[in-house]
C-alpha cells in the first residue's frame, strides 16, 4: 500500500527521545538498559527520557508516552521484546508519532525485517541517526500486530511455552518441550466463517495464522517471490491455515517448518488478502476466543476483523551508510 511521504511527521533532534522500558526484568537488567541508552544518547549529542514501566501498567505509560512525544515532535522508543513492542507500537500508531525499537526479543523478525540491529547497544546508536518511515501493520478488530496474529493450536502453544518457562527457566530445550507436550494434548479443531471480499465458505483447521513479516514467513518455507502473498508490505498480508490432520501429521509439519519446507505440504493452505472476517463456531453462550498476536495472548470478542492498516506505523529506520557518513563528517 503506497504512503504520501508528505504525510510521514518530522522529529525535532532537540527534543528529548522517550524510551519505554518494560521494568519487569529486575533492577540490575533494567539498569544494564539504562547504561546502554545513555551512552548512545550521550555519544550523539541527543536528549532522551527513560520510562520504565511494569507489564500491567505498559499500555498506559506507553499512551502517555505517545502523545508526549507527538507534542514535542519527538518518537517514542520500545526498549525490550515482543510485548513492549507491540504495546508501543500500538499507542504510537494511534497516536500518529514516530516509533523507534531496541529489540531484546529471541527472534527479532520485526527489527530484522527493517534493518535494525539485534544488538542492544547498535540498535540504540543506530536510532540516534535514524529517520521515519511509514511501515505496513496488520490489525485484528483494530488491535495492531507486527509480526503476526492466530487463534487456535498457535495461542496455545504461547501459552504452554509460557508455563514451561516459568517453571523450568528460559531455554530453547525448555521452548521445544512445551511445544511436543502441547502437540499430544488433545486439540480441537476450528470451525470457521470466513468472508474474504464477500466470498463466503466454512473450514475446519486446528490453527489459523496471520503473517505480516515476509523474513519469518520465509523463514517457514513460504517462498513469496512466487505467492499470492509475495506483494506483502505493500497493501496485504497473508493467511496460513491447516487442514483437519492428526498429531503425527502436526508433528512433521513442525518439523517441516523448523527447517523450511512448510509450504511445501499439502496439508497447508495460504493466500493473501486485504481484509477478512472470521466468525467462529463457539459453545454456546460464549462470545470470546483466544487470539495471540506478535507473542501475547488474549481473549477477543467474534466475529474476528483481520486488516491491513490504513494508517501506516511511522517507524524510525536506520538511515543510509552515505546519510550517517555525511552527518558524522559535519562540522559541529
Amino acid at each position: 500500500m503506497p504512503y504520501s511521504p508528505t504525510d510521514t511527521p518530522r522529529i525535532d533532534p532537540a527534543a528529548a527521545l522517550i524510551f519505554i522500558i518494560n521494568a519487569a526484568s529486575g533492577s540490575s537488567a533494567g539498569e544494564a538498559k539504562r547504561a546502554v541508552i545513555e551512552d548512545a544518547l550521550q555519544a550523539a549529542g541527543r536528549q532522551g527520557e527513560l520510562r520504565f514501566a511494569k507489564p500491567d501498567e505498559l499500555d498506559r505509560v506507553a499512551q502517555q508516552a505517545a502523545a508526549d512525544a507527538l507534542a514535542r515532535r519527538s518518537a517514542v522508543v520500545a526498549v525490550g521484546g515482543d510485548g513492549t513492542i507491540n504495546a508501543v507500537a500500538q499507542a504510537a500508531h494511534g497516536a500518529g508519532c514516530p516509533m523507534g525499537v531496541v529489540p531484546l526479543g529471541t527472534f527479532n523478525y520485526f527489527a530484522r525485517t527493517h534493518g535494525i540491529s539485534t544488538e542492544p547497544a547498535e540498535a540504540a546508536q543506530m536510532l540516534m541517526q535514524a529517520q521515519p518511515v511509514p511501515v505496513q501493520v496488520g490489525t485484528v478488530n483494530d488491535h495492531v500486530f507486527l509480526v503476526n496474529a492466530s487463534l487456535g493450536l498457535y495461542p496455545d502453544l504461547l501459552e504452554d511455552r509460557e508455563t514451561y518457562k516459568s517453571r523450568f527457566g528460559r531455554s530453547r530445550w525448555v521452548a521445544l518441550g512445551a511445544a511436543c507436550m502441547t502437540l499430544l494434548r488433545a486439540h480441537r479443531q476450528l470451525r470457521l466463517q470466513i468472508d474474504e471480499g464477500g466470498v463466503l465458505r466454512e473450514v475446519r483447521t486446528p490453527t489459523l495464522f496471520v503473517g505480516n513479516n515476509r523474513l519469518q514467513l520465509e523463514q517457514v518455507g513460504l517462498n513469496l517471490s512466487d505467492h499470492p502473498a509475495r506483494a506483502l508490505d505493500d497493501g496485504r498480508i497473508a493467511a496460513v491455515m491447516l487442514k483437519p490432520i492428526g498429531t503425527l501429521t502436526m508433528a512433521w509439519l513442525m518439523l517441516r517448518g523448523a527447517v523450511g519446507t512448510l509450504g511445501e505440504a499439502d496439508s497447508v493452505e495460504s493466500f493473501a488478502f486485504q481484509r477478512m472476517r472470521v466468525k467462529p463456531r463457539l459453545a454456546y453462550g460464549r462470545r470470546t476466543i483466544k487470539v495471540a498476536f506478535d507473542g501475547e495472548v488474549t481473549r477477543m470478542r467474534t466475529p474476528l476483523e483481520f486488516r491491513v492498516a490504513a494508517r501506516p506505523l511511522y517507524l524510525l529506520k536506520p538511515a543510509p551508510a552515505s546519510v550517517v557518513a555525511a552527518a558524522q563528517a559535519a562540522p559541529a
